[in-house]
């Protein structure tokens, strides 16, 4: 992304993604994630820790993907954009949020496998052998995943 609002965290799942469709039947997925950060206090010598919590937004296939594939303590590796979000409340209080519009999501693989099962790719004219410029050499990598976290 050339416009410097990229962000990449690595945490764990929330809560179970949230499926929904707009009216136009655009699918669409939020979940959670929670990022940990651990430092040594230089003064003290002690472990500290902290937890940030970002909410994830995501978009057609991807959401699809995400809503089927993620579950809650799954490691995962998101790859998005900030995008702040205004609205008003019923009793006319202004709120704001800023979410993570995710452009990529993939499990971690510091502590768990996982196994990729490809999706048939929709669009692009994939019924013609047509596939995008970017796409990569062979299939496009593009699908969901199992995700098995193992014990340490």
């Amino acid at each position: 992304m050339s416009n410097g609002n990229s962000i990449t965290i690595v945490g764990n799942v929330t809560r179970d993604p949230e499926l929904r469709f707009t009216s136009s039947g655009q699918a669409t997925a939020t979940f959670g994630i929670a990022v940990n950060r651990r430092w040594q206090n230089r003064q003290s010598q002690q472990w500290e820790e902290a937890t940030s919590f970002f909410d994830v937004v995501c978009w057609r296939e991807m959401a699809e993907n995400a809503s089927e594939s993620l579950t809650k303590g799954a490691r995962v590796i998101v790859t998005g954009r900030l995008e702040q979000r205004n609205w008003e409340t019923q009793e006319g209080e202004k709120r704001s949020k800023v979410e993570i519009i995710a452009d990529e999501i993939g499990p971690s693989l510091r502590w768990a496998t996982a196994q990729i099962v490809r999706n048939e790719r929709k669009g692009f004219g994939m019924d013609t052998g047509e596939v995008p410029i970017a796409a990569p050499v062979g299939e496009p990598a593009r699908g969901a995943y199992s995700y098995e976290e193992e014990p340490f």
